[in-house]
């Protein structure tokens, strides 16, 4: 499988390396700095780029009939225009949050927690995260996801970055330290007793493995899916 990098930061590099290792190859590695190049050379691309540049660069692979998977955050906003595009196009797109095969086990069980503890009033939700200190957004996407996991399966409405008074808000505390790659904490506390789920991550080799398969499975396809899709979780 021939694949572009777009983004070839700590995470395409890391990317590079498992793709390598599973019999791929990289046609393309493209960063900020990068003008013109023909995307038609790849397969696949893999967009773990930034966020300003996010966009451009999955509309490129959709108007040329390349599929693409993007694990970028923070540009989420105009997700709705490469939806839309994508199937204007006859496209084959994944977006997630995270890539890590764990990670979205971990959102599985959120989800389902999130079921089992809606009635119980007397346990207060918060969600922690922790990243390297060049992450630039901030709460993290995947903390996002698992803010909505549990709005989609309780009585909770909406997230709040910092401390809320709001019952119906989830706080989400973001913190950044050098070199952690992602850790994600989901607390119910009462005065009795504590209960918390959590997924933390040894190094950046989950993400850029989660992203090679997506890749290797959305070639051939189109549509746009999700990582359920991709591990059957649906």
């Amino acid at each position: 499988m021939k694949i572009a990098l777009l983004g070839y930061g700590k995470m395409g590099k890391t990317i590079e390396q498992i793709a390598l290792q599973r019999g791929h190859e990289i046609v393309l590695k493209i960063d900020e700095n990068s003008a013109d190049y023909d995307i038609t050379l790849a397969d696949v691309a893999i967009d773990f780029s930034i966020p300003a540049a996010a966009f451009n660069n999955i509309s490129n692979c959709l108007n040329n009939q390349v599929p693409v998977i993007s694990g970028t955050t923070g540009w989420l906003n105009k997700l709705p225009e490469a939806t839309q595009l994508c199937k204007e196009k006859n496209g084959a797109f994944i977006s997630a949050s995270n890539f890590s095969l764990g990670v979205n086990i971990f959102f599985e069980l959120n989800a389902h927690l999130a079921k089992m503890m809606c009635n119980l009033e007397q346990y207060a939700i918060s969600i922690e995260e922790i990243h390297h200190t060049k992450k630039l957004d901030a709460p993290s996407g995947t903390a996002i996801t698992l803010a909505e996991g549990i709005i989609n399966n309780s009585d909770k409405e909406s997230w709040a970055l910092g401390v809320t008074n709001k019952e119906t808000e989830i706080p989400i505390t973001a913190k950044r330290i050098d070199e952690v790659p992602g850790t994600h904490t989901v607390e119910y506390k009462s005065a009795v007793d504590t209960l918390e789920i959590k997924h933390t991550a040894h190094s950046r080799d989950g993400f850029a493995l989660g992203a090679v398969i997506a890749a290797e499975w959305l070639v051939g396809k189109t549509g746009v899916f999700t990582m359920k899709d991709v591990l059957g979780l649906k």
